[in-house]
């Protein structure tokens, strides 16, 4: 006589993790490493309805039974996770938040193309659980963003400062949020306001450049992961700091760093700077 697969029994020296957006590449991509790990179980499976893997196991496309459903009921995939990771799109985000927060649930988000409103909620999400928010959980790509800063902070005269960012065909925001946070750290380095300094577009008669401008130029074409270059183009010379991704799996292993971080928060929004100990750095 056979049955339904039952989940493993949960192991208290274990990280219960939840996976949003969980038949997508990226949650395809986490629960394999979810698996992989030595310290983290898969805990739960979200997706919207219409996914056609509700219902189905969570790792089926693995060949591996986990005993998780995938499931578009919030309550029933967070009932028995500590963390979710969410690499959705930002009013899911933004639900699923809220919902982790009244379940106590703690989040990782990698959600990009958040609006100002959206973060504000988060924000209030994080005065009762601890979330770690970044636009890029690549340690690689974090470790560029404290580059960038040492950078600005040395060329801070006489050097214009362009980034460039490319990505697939299917990506739907512009510039990337890898970019936005490459400009919002320079910037802060700088001591000058994003919102005011950036130009995210050019046509036509522009004018000279401004010295305090950060600009922005998106490529989306083909398959494309993730590319970023920061350009300190100066007189006689230029510096150019690049990161290139070739595979999602980065994002994975950043992911459960951070979930391991948060393991040890009650409350509060975190980046990935204090996750790998670069803030002070």
């Amino acid at each position: 006589m056979t049955g339904a697969v039952q989940p493993p029994a949960a192991d208290p020296a274990q990280h219960r993790v939840a996976v949003a957006g969980a038949s997508g590449r990226m949650g395809h991509m986490l629960i394999e490493a979810i698996r992989a790990s030595d310290d983290c179980l898969l805990a739960g499976a979200l997706d919207v309805a219409s996914s056609p893997a509700i219902g189905n196991d969570a790792a089926a496309f693995l060949g591996h039974a986990s005993g998780v459903p995938v499931t578009a009921d919030l309550r029933a995939g967070l009932e028995r996770a500590q963390v979710l990771i969410d690499f959705t799109r930002p009013e899911g985000t933004v639900a699923h938040v809220k919902a982790c927060r009244e379940l106590g649930v703690k989040a990782v988000i990698g959600t990009t193309g958040l609006t100002d409103a959206h973060k504000r909620e988060i924000e209030a999400a994080a005065r009762d659980i601890a979330i770690m928010l970044a636009p890029n959980m690549s340690v690689g790509v974090n470790v560029t963003m404290k580059l960038l800063e040492m950078a600005a902070k040395a060329l801070s005269t006489g050097y214009d400062i362009e980034i460039i960012e490319a990505h697939h065909r299917h990506k739907v925001d512009a510039p990337s949020g890898t970019a936005l946070k490459m400009g919002e750290v320079i910037a802060e380095a700088l001591g000058r306001d994003l919102k005011k300094v950036g130009v995210f577009s050019r046509e036509g008669v522009t004018g000279e450049r401004d010295p305090s401008s950060i600009g922005f130029s998106a490529i989306r074409g083909g398959d494309i992961v993730g590319d970023h270059t920061v350009l300190f183009a100066g007189t006689g010379e230029r510096i150019e700091i690049t990161h290139k991704s070739a595979s999602r799996a980065t994002y994975a292993q950043g992911s459960l760093r951070a979930v391991r971080f948060l393991a040890g928060q009650e409350k509060g929004l975190f980046d990935m700077f204090d996750v790998l100990g670069l803030r002070d750095a």
